[in-house]
């Protein structure tokens, strides 16, 4: 196996090791799927695999910022690297826009309207105009801005009375 094949399987590892971190708040969803991370580094020191993992939080002050964290850092040491590092970037700056189509099915089948595409230029009337992830009606309100954490909102269905909340577009 050629160091270039070595590399791209212990890089795989890594990945499969990330994609098993769940977010804190939305446990069906996760890190990757929700785009936080931008970069993965593996490189070969004095005989040992050195990872570095790039990590964009979703808002400068998430709470759960140091939980995933942490859970990154323990997923790949328990895929077998002891020399990891995650490391918070706010470069590239995370948006909305870097959840996965499978992470967008993912929260719409949690029952969160997921986000809008918005091409980093997010508009009041996004916050407005949310399909409910039940009945799929556009017939819905916005109840509050606020929803239990910085990232939902909450709206109500006049089709299907249901409640919901919606990952808000940033």
């Amino acid at each position: 196996m050629s160091t270039t094949q070595q590399s791209a399987t212990t890089l795989l590892r890594v990945r499969r090791a990330i994609e098993s971190v769940t977010d804190p708040e939305i446990p069906i969803l996760s890190v990757v799927d929700l785009g936080i991370i931008p970069d993965i580094r593996v490189q070969q020191v004095d005989g040992r695999t050195r990872v570095e993992v790039d990590m964009c939080p979703t808002f400068a002050g998430c709470p759960a910022l140091d939980v995933m964290r942490s859970s990154i850092k323990s997923a790949v040491e328990e895929a077998g690297f002891d020399d990891v590092t995650v490391h918070v970037v706010f470069d590239p700056p995370w948006t909305s826009d870097r959840i996965s189509l499978e992470g967008l099915r993912k929260l719409k089948e949690f029952g969160l309207a997921p986000p809008t595409h918005c091409n980093g230029s997010m508009k009041e009337d996004m916050l407005h105009q949310v399909s409910c992830p039940f009945c799929s009606s556009n017939n819905t309100t916005l109840e509050s801005i606020f929803g239990p954490t910085l990232c939902r909102a909450i709206h109500y269905c006049n089709d299907c009375l249901q409640s919901f909340e919606q990952f808000k577009p940033v």
